[in-house]
């Protein structure tokens, strides 16, 4: 059985494992983990918005360098349940400059413990630089 967080123990080990960037909550409400999933809960007990039957969805990007290159985007899934909360999907994109996706990886069965660092997340999606072989180089000669 996976154990629900509140919030900021919830936000706290997220940023601990390097998701400390801008999300946006729903779409909107952009901010650091804790301040966005707050607003919105805030904006759901004022009537603004509707709490979805499902889970949150955060959207984020762990890697950015400019509209001219490669960027990898998250987006998580995280089920709320009574003010506590914990991952339940988390989806890693790497995105060329145009918007396509130049490689995919989805996590499912996720819980907070559980979750890939950052970084991890990051060289999921990320070309392994092929290293050379200074032996394969050589060539036997006579």
């Amino acid at each position: 059985m996976k154990q629900l967080l509140d919030l900021d123990t919830f936000s706290k080990t997220l940023s601990d494992k390097g998701y400390n960037s801008y999300f946006h909550t729903q779409s909107a409400y952009p901010g650091k983990l804790k301040g966005s999933i707050s607003e919105y809960l805030e904006a759901c007990s004022s009537g603004k918005e509707h709490l979805p039957k499902g889970d949150l969805i955060l959207t984020g990007y762990l890697q950015w360098a400019g509209d001219e290159r490669p960027s990898v985007q998250c987006n998580s899934w995280v089920k709320h349940e009574n003010g506590t909360f914990d991952l339940s999907k988390m989806e890693v994109k790497k995105n060329d400059r145009f918007g396509n996706i130049l490689k995919h990886s989805e996590l499912l069965n996720l819980s907070v413990e559980t979750a890939p660092k950052a970084n991890e997340a990051i060289s999921m999606v990320s070309e392994t630089e092929k290293q050379k072989n200074p032996i394969g180089q050589r060539r036997f000669r006579l």
